[in-house]
């Protein structure tokens, strides 16, 4: 069978049986889809750098069960294994980008005349896509808050197809009820898409609380090291599967093997990272929250969280990304990212590296101001994404920033 068409390259260890025991999240991150080369006994899985891969025969065409790397490569196939046992899924498609993996649910599940519900804070170019490509298409978006799951209700209709939800948000870090969405979406007979980017498999469970796609920026948490761009797409269908493996096949929204490998070594350490990096979180969010100079501060962790309740029910941690606005609005806020040291001023996420975004200018540039505002992405918002350094260090080079506006 094909590996790209939900084959297996289990072997040693993994392919034992007594992997199928109950393991903790730990072991799985490490050991999961991965097994030794069985040429060399490499640990690693090899990176396959091959555009194409020679049959024996005609008549035994994929025999081995790689053809050419645009429709399967076994680097990145170990990869959507360790995923797919990570996620609790039933398959994974690897992509470019997290935007790539984005645009083949859509690709493979939306035709003209259909009609989608998009929460009204996601990634910009989530939001891009979908509101300047998707409807020239013919496909009608309602933009809708999916914190409130009446809203939710109240804009699906007849034509309606999925839901799309992200939650934390990017880059309010507002939080939607999944269970309660996908309650919405089996009453519909539709299906819940959802991005898990900021809190990865390893502190929320898309698929226990009934959602039916999830959607990975593997740039972020799960590569952890700003080294790759990638993306993945996990399903609990087959049939979900066979059509977004198609959309990626089709379009060509490859994951490359080198890309693979490196989030392959990034995510067995995805764990450790997320609990050292939330805990920092939680200690700059309670900093911030009690400085004079802070108008106010997003982060579920927070007991002033609207949605804090609903964040430790759903979730097991409240995740590395915080955002504020300082008072003083736009003015000071461009003179604290301009100046704090240590923080640097970039546009990823989840990396060992602690960034600070200004989303107006660099995300979510491409929502038009009424919109941004209206789901409170304001032009003086902040947002943090907490690494690995001392979070005395960071708190440190905030107060000075914060002292200097």
């Amino acid at each position: 069978m094909n590996p790209a068409e939900g084959g297996s390259l289990h072997n040693g260890w993994w392919g034992d049986p007594w992997h199928n025991r109950v393991m903790g999240f730990r072991t799985k991150q490490v050991r999961a889809g991965v097994s030794p080369d069985p040429v060399t006994g490499a640990i690693l899985t090899p990176i396959y750098q091959s555009t194409t891969f020679v049959q024996e025969s005609v008549d035994d065409y994929m025999g081995r069960g790689y053809s050419y790397s645009r429709a399967g490569n076994p680097t990145v196939r170990a990869l959507e294994e360790k995923l797919t046992v990570l996620e609790g899924g039933v398959d994974t498609t690897a992509h470019g980008s997290g935007m790539a993996a984005t645009v083949a649910v859509f690709l493979a599940l939306l035709r003209a005349g259909d009609h989608i519900v998009l929460g009204d804070v996601v990634y910009g170019g989530t939001y891009r896509f979908a509101d300047q490509f998707l409807t020239k298409f013919g496909v009608d978006v309602t933009f809708a808050d999916t914190t409130k799951p009446e809203v939710v209700s109240a804009a699906i209709r007849p034509e309606t197809q999925l839901v799309f939800t992200e939650t934390p948000a990017n880059p309010t870090l507002k939080v939607t009820d999944l269970a309660a969405i996908s309650a919405i979406t089996a009453e519909h007979q539709i299906l819940h898409v959802t991005d898990n980017t900021f809190l990865t498999p390893y502190y929320q469970r898309p698929f226990e609380l009934g959602a039916d796609v999830v959607i990975h920026s593997t740039t972020k948490f799960l590569d952890g090291h700003n080294a790759t761009l990638g993306g993945a797409v996990v399903v609990n269908d087959p049939g979900l599967q066979e059509k977004i493996a198609f959309a990626r096949i089709s379009a060509g929204l490859v994951m490359s093997p080198m890309v693979a490998w490196l989030t392959l070594q990034g995510s067995k350490t995805l764990s450790e990272r997320m609990d050292r990096q939330s805990a920092s979180a939680l200690a700059v969010a309670e900093y911030l929250e009690a400085h004079p100079k802070v108008d106010y501060v997003n982060y579920p962790g927070l007991a002033s969280h609207p949605q804090h309740e609903l964040s430790a029910r759903q979730a097991t941690g409240f995740g590395a990304m915080v955002c504020f606005e300082v008072a003083g609005g736009i003015e000071s806020g461009k003179r604290l990212m301009d100046t704090v040291r240590l923080w640097s001023l970039a546009e990823n996420l989840g990396s060992v590296e602690s960034l600070i975004t200004h989303p107006v200018t660099m995300t979510h540039a491409a929502i038009p101001r009424p919109d941004r505002i209206a789901a409170g992405i304001t032009d003086g918002l902040v947002r943090l994404s907490v690494g690995l350094e001392d979070v005395e260090d960071l708190i440190e080079a905030l107060t000075d920033a914060l002292d200097a506006i």
